[in-house]
């Protein structure tokens, strides 16, 4: 069945053993794999299991549920909805907070079912995504205290922020500098060291060679692109010594014709609404492969034939430049997917999952 996804597990389990070596090496010790982007396909996580991390993390219960059995913590990482408190406190055993009332919330489920649940304190540190926001001590300092001493069933487990998923803001020496800070004024009110103190996601790796020193304090990632891509979110470049083809798209070509290279007529928005500038090569041998929007990021699809290009897509056509490479009908192409394109095959159900 096409399209596909080739996931290749051994260099899966490889990159885990790799990445985790890394962080060893910079004194971290608790890095959590971060599973949103493959829908903790349970194969894959059975595939992590023997690599020495201690968390498993994703942003959706639904995952956490679709977990196997594992000796792993589970983490919901994105913050937790008052509506599924409940949920919450039963799937994952550490969750992420940046408000009062869900802090409430929390503590009523637990005692509800009778568990201690532990939590995270999200810092914003400037990407303006979740977090109490850095200058708002006074509001960071009143969630602890609420926590440490007046919600019984919750224990504050540490302190994380997140970086470059919204405002690409790139990790620094002076960004730990102002997280340590602030977990150093945490722990002084609360009278105790925190046990968790997370250093952001995969844009932090691009440090653990350049400047380890910059992770004094630090015990936790939470990586996602440098395990399943081999590479750092910061500049996106490659890890030394990481697998970087543990996945490859394949799917069938289903037409092959020779046409311009620019749409003849009025011009107006195409099927997203968009409106496109088109630059004319002249004609072309243009090829129809059997996967679009609907199935994956086709703009984040690298070929692997030399000299194939893609030109575009539509929701159910990728759209592609064969003048140089060739092609027939019925022929199987191959893709690199980044890690945009990776998490729509997977969320797609017409993109089949093939394990190796």
């Amino acid at each position: 069945m096409y399209p596909r996804l080739i996931v290749d597990l051994n260099k899966l389990r490889e990159n885990g053993e790799r990445i985790c070596a890394m962080a060893a090496r910079a004194g971290i010790d608790r890095v959590a794999f971060v599973t949103k982007c493959f829908c903790a396909a349970p194969e894959m996580i059975r595939a992590l299991e023997t690599v020495p991390n201690v968390y498993l993390a994703d942003s959706r219960l639904e995952n956490l549920k679709r977990y196997p059995k594992t000796a792993k913590k589970k983490i919901l990482l994105r913050l937790p909805m008052l509506s599924r408190a409940e949920e919450v406190v039963r799937e994952a055993d550490v969750s992420f907070c940046s408000e009062l009332a869900a802090l409430h919330a929390l503590e009523q489920a637990a005692a509800h079912q009778d568990k201690m649940h532990r939590v995270v304190l999200m810092v914003d540190v400037g990407d303006l995504r979740e977090g109490v926001f850095f200058r708002d001590e006074k509001s960071l300092l009143e969630l602890a205290e609420e926590t440490e001493f007046h919600l019984p069933h919750l224990e504050l487990l540490g302190m994380a922020f997140n970086v470059t998923c919204y405002g690409s803001v790139i990790p620094t020496a002076e960004t730990f500098d102002l997280f340590r800070a602030l977990v150093r004024k945490v722990e002084k009110d609360i009278g105790r060291p925190l046990r968790f103190v997370s250093g952001g996601n995969s844009s932090s790796v691009y440090l653990l060679e350049q400047e380890p020193e910059v992770f004094a304090g630090i015990n936790n990632l939470r990586l996602g692109e440098s395990l399943l891509l081999g590479g750092e979110s910061s500049f996106g470049g490659r890890i030394p010594g990481m697998n970087y083809d543990v996945f490859t798209l394949e799917t069938e070509l289903i037409e092959v014709k020779r046409k311009p290279s620019y749409p003849i007529g009025k011009l107006g928005m195409n099927a997203f609404g968009q409106v496109v500038e088109y630059v004319d090569k002249g004609e072309m041998l243009r090829g129809i492969a059997a996967a679009g929007q609907q199935d994956v990021e086709c703009t984040g699809l690298t070929p692997l034939t030399p000299g194939m290009e893609v030109v575009g897509a539509s929701s159910d056509h990728l759209l592609l430049d064969l003048t140089r490479c060739g092609g027939k009908v019925g022929e199987i192409v191959r893709f690199r997917p980044n890690y945009t394109a990776l998490l729509r095959a997977f969320t797609s159900e017409y993109v089949e999952k093939v394990y190796r």
